[in-house]
């Protein structure tokens, strides 16, 4: 005979039910940063502002109403040893969403007005008259297309960047105790922030995290090369055929054959509307069969920094061809001295195997500028017709 079991329960209001249960594990403190510094420097590298901001945004695992948040920050001064802050400011962090507001708003008149400070700041370290002139001149062009941005900008959107604006002056100040919150340091250096995250039964748990604020350094300046796309009247004054800043000191030191013209000549597309059509532009150099000429051009860099080199090469298909872009030392004085690995920092050659003819193909040249303030872009060719155009160059980060 088999045996039962009956099971039975009851129900009480003096039990709390599962849902009722205290959670004894307490918060699990996280957070997540954005470093917003700006900084500003002149031309000569004079530190002019430096804001050291982060932003700190907290969470935690609980989704639960009445949770606080307390922040602290030290600084670390060694290994062992912590100091308070006291000059530590806190910011609202509606600033960012407001600021990022306006910026929308008005995007055209404040891409104008950074274009119109950088040639600004630039300008009492140019010696040069011609390109004096030519920054006045663009900043007199940008001060025109300023005021036609302003102008197109509506009163309603004039009404909404005022109404932001003063949002942005009335919000009270950040406090230790906000969820979210943007930090200003005094300076660099290497932080201790600490977050401490109580829930709303009064369990409590803190995490913390080593943060090192990095000394604002200056942009490394982009160099100028000079008619990169070999076009007319590209110079800084308006001038020029496409190939005066590709000229050679002297051409019988730096000519291949050893003498004799050593400037590039210069391809231009008759029709621009149908392909194949240059990289950029209506014009692009053309290096004749032979070797004999050659592009030369100094440019301004900054010792130390790394740089990345593009251009277009295109070749005739006939017989074997090949071009070759050098980065050459200042001290570099003639062709013979070119050919040095001493005198390259870098090169690289292409060729037309397996290329079409007439079709563009752009490559890249990495190269360091080590303790050099300048360096040389030296092209030459060897074998059937080559062509080049469109160069351009970025620092590497």
């Amino acid at each position: 005979m088999g045996t039962f079991a009956f099971l039975s329960s009851c129900l009480s209001d003096d039990l709390p039910g599962v849902g009722d249960l205290v959670d004894l594990t307490g918060p699990s403190p996280s957070f997540n940063f954005d470093e917003i510094t700006t900084s500003q420097f002149t031309c000569d590298e004079v530190l002019i502002f430096a804001n050291y901001e982060i932003y700190f945004q907290a969470g935690s695992n609980l989704a639960v109403n009445g949770t606080q948040y307390e922040w602290s920050i030290s600084e670390i001064i060694n290994e062992t040893e912590e100091i308070p802050v006291t000059d530590i400011e806190y910011i609202n962090s509606q600033r960012t969403v407001l600021v990022a507001s306006i910026k929308a708003l008005k995007a055209d008149v404040i891409a104008i007005e950074e274009d119109i400070e950088e040639l600004e700041l630039k300008l009492p370290c140019e010696t040069d008259q011609v390109k004096i002139n030519a920054i006045l001149a663009k900043i007199d062009a940008l001060e025109i297309a300023l005021q036609a941005a302003n102008d197109a900008i509506t009163e309603d959107i004039r009404e909404s960047i005022a109404d932001l604006e003063n949002q942005i002056s009335n919000l009270p100040a950040g406090t230790v105790n906000d969820q979210n919150v943007i930090v200003a340091f005094p300076g660099p250096g290497t932080y201790k922030v600490a977050l401490k995250v109580t829930d709303n039964n009064g369990w409590s748990n803190t995490i913390d995290e080593n943060i090192t604020i990095i000394e604002a350094v200056p942009t490394i300046p982009v160099p100028e090369i000079g008619e990169p796309s070999f076009e007319d009247n590209s110079l800084p004054d308006g001038t020029g055929d496409g190939r005066d800043s590709w000229r050679v000191p002297s051409n019988s030191a730096w000519s291949p054959t050893g003498g004799g013209t050593t400037v590039i000549q210069i391809n231009t597309d008759t029709n621009p509307v149908d392909p194949p059509n240059l990289p950029d532009g209506r014009q692009a150099a053309k290096f004749p069969a032979g070797g004999s000429r050659v592009a030369y051009q100094e440019i301004e860099v900054t010792p130390g920094a790394e740089y990345v080199l593009t251009y277009h090469s295109a070749f005739e298909v006939t017989q074997y061809a090949d071009l070759k872009v050098s980065i050459l030392k200042p001290e570099t004085s003639n062709y013979a001295e070119s050919l040095l690995e001493d005198n390259i920092i870098a090169s690289r050659t292409d060729n037309n195997i397996d290329r079409v003819d007439n079709i563009w193909r752009q490559h890249a040249l990495s190269f360091e500028a080590g303790d050099n303030e300048s360096v040389i872009i030296f092209v030459t060719n060897s074998g059937d017709e080559s062509r080049l155009d469109f160069f351009e160059i970025l620092v590497k980060q």
